[in-house]
């Protein structure tokens, strides 16, 4: 079953094309990463998946509804979820805070706005249980901002996977990381229902070659590959524009 799919995906910022004519689709629960140089317009994608940014031109569909012109957050509403580069947390509360807030979001008791969110009993269950997974239990009353950058880090990505969504964008979530932190991202993407797919954008190759059953590549804002980490490590393409190595056949370079 299909996930989602671009049709003809363009975006131009003034005279410069970021985004060029890309078409994909991806099935319910596969794990998709998209790579390419810096400047490739791996972002600039994610923000038009995500409803950040309008296309030019080109149609994106969810799930089979064509959500194009959709706002950010109805997109979220249908169940798409995205962390970003830049860690989005609330610095100066407590890591069973910010857990709490945001499951509390995901609950329809969260329009009930006078009840303290540390009443709700389920919600603090589901947070233990969240937070002692992610090896940050003993860590929950130590404000995020006193925290490391990894488990910073790993938190968010398992408080954008605490929504349940149907689609998970992950930007870059193992920036900045240790090769140790970077596994431990990795294992969260790995423990993932099948129910969910998965999306992400990385320049680190141990995490996308640990997780993506699938590879998508970006040049210039070009789609100038897909296929299986098998299929893009052998691609000559890849090598010589994403890798930067040429291969020769004889006198002849490959292009």
């Amino acid at each position: 079953m299909e996930a989602f799919r671009t049709e003809g995906l363009s975006k131009d910022f003034g005279g410069v094309r970021a985004l060029s004519n890309v078409s994909f689709n991806v099935e319910v629960g596969e794990h998709v990463a998209i790579i390419g140089p810096n400047g490739a317009g791996k972002t600039t994608l994610f923000n038009l998946l995500n409803g950040q940014l309008p296309p030019t031109s080109g149609r994106i569909y969810f799930f089979g509804e064509d959500i194009t012109t959709m706002s950010t957050h109805h997109r979220a509403h249908l169940g798409q979820a995205r962390s970003f580069q830049i860690i989005s947390l609330f610095s100066n509360l407590t890591v069973l805070d910010n857990t709490l807030i945001t499951l509390h979001g995901t609950k329809r008791s969260r329009f009930q706005m006078f009840r303290p969110t540390n009443t709700y009993k389920y919600l603090l269950a589901k947070a233990q249980e969240m937070l002692t997974t992610i090896a940050l239990w003993e860590k929950r009353d130590e404000l995020v901002k006193n925290i490391s950058y990894g488990e910073q880090r790993r938190l968010e990505t398992a408080l954008t996977v605490a929504s349940e969504p149907k689609l998970l964008l992950l930007d870059e979530p193992s920036c900045g990381l240790t090769s140790a932190e970077s596994a431990d991202i990795t294992d969260i993407i790995h423990k993932l229902g099948r129910d969910i797919t998965v999306l992400l954008v990385a320049h680190d190759m141990d995490l996308v070659f640990g997780v993506a059953e699938r590879i998508i590549v970006l040049h210039y804002g070009h789609l100038i590959a897909d296929g299986t980490p098998e299929e893009i490590q052998a691609d000559p393409r890849v090598k010589e524009i994403y890798m930067g190595i040429e291969e020769n056949t004889g006198n002849a370079t490959a292009s």
